[in-house]
């Protein structure tokens, strides 16, 4: 029986959804249930908009917002177009202004300069305010309608150890690790353009779209076995096991890699694995992990993608 699968697109134009930034973009993002998105992706329990268009001197802020739970300022500047030095100033003026204590900056795409400075400001902030620079993608399957997602590049360093006071020490240690792999993955040209960073977990795999509904790629830290992983996770779909399997020494000659080829024939998902001894508690190590988790990451997706069509 043949499957019909249809393929995950990435709507690069933000305008042809939001013509016009002040007019339909903030005023889309400033009703309950949107702003209740990045909420979630901020990590905030939940955002109240008091104002949009706000003047502030000769500017006007796009929206001005406050923590529900704590009531922190919030102010918002939109940008559906590549992060510049402009809005970067404009962002740091609304915050003076309003005496914000957290600041949100929402562009089409981050420049390696603005997350550096983003990244500068938090550093040397006093753990009162936070500075976020967060992406907006959008998404569609087939016809349908976009699907929208706030991607969180850079954060307050003081953040999260704030939302995560609960966690277990083996959540904090998994939690330590990605958000390290994270900020040194996307500091690489190359693998910024091909994956999106991910909300920090706190489970032992990060998974990274690959462009099909019907599997991604996954690192994982496996500290039982002192072994960092990379896979083409297949969550239910066994003819797209075997099809891939049908052209295993292509995609291992592709790679340069040697494969695992787990089909788990009691379970519903199947995996393509690769594995390397490592010390996953050992800091100073970590950097070379990430390097090796990064190359496979990349040479998988340039081979993986060619069979998923």
């Amino acid at each position: 029986m043949k499957i019909n699968i249809s393929k995950l697109e990435e709507v690069k134009n933000l305008r042809s959804v939001w013509p016009d930034e002040a007019k339909d973009f903030t005023n889309w993002l400033a009703e309950d249930d949107n702003i209740s998105l990045l909420a979630e992706a901020l990590g905030l329990e939940d955002i109240v908009v008091e104002g949009k268009e706000v003047h502030v001197d000769d500017f006007r802020l796009d929206i001005l917002a406050s923590e529900a739970e704590q009531g922190r300022k919030i102010v918002i500047e939109n940008q559906l177009e590549d992060s510049n030095h402009d809005h970067l100033g404009k962002l740091i003026t609304y915050a003076a202004g309003k005496s914000a204590d957290i600041m949100v900056w929402i562009v089409k795409k981050a420049k390696d300069a603005h997350r550096a400075a983003i990244e500068w400001l938090n550093e040397h902030s006093d753990g009162k305010i936070g500075f976020f620079l967060c992406e907006i993608k959008l998404y569609r399957i087939g016809g349908s309608a976009p699907a929208v997602k706030f991607e969180v590049i850079e954060a307050p360093n003081n953040w999260s150890k704030d939302i995560m006071k609960s966690l277990t020490e083996t959540q904090q240690r998994r939690y330590d690790y990605w958000e390290a792999f994270q900020k040194y993955a996307f500091r690489n040209k190359e693998f910024s353009q091909n994956f999106n960073p991910k909300k920090v977990p706190v489970d032992h795999w990060l998974n990274f779209s690959i462009g099909s509904s019907a599997c991604n790629l996954s690192v994982l830290q496996i500290y039982k076995r002192n072994e960092l992983e990379v896979q083409l996770w297949i969550s239910d779909n066994k003819e797209l096991f075997h099809a891939l399997k049908n052209n295993k020494t292509e995609i291992e000659a592709e790679t340069g890699l040697k494969f695992d080829w787990q089909e788990k024939p009691e379970k519903k998902a199947s995996s393509i694995t690769i594995a390397k001894k490592v010390h996953l508690e050992d800091r100073k190590e970590w950097e070379e992990q990430f390097q090796w988790a990064i190359d496979v990451l990349l040479r998988m997706k340039a081979s993986f993608t060619k069979y998923l069509q």
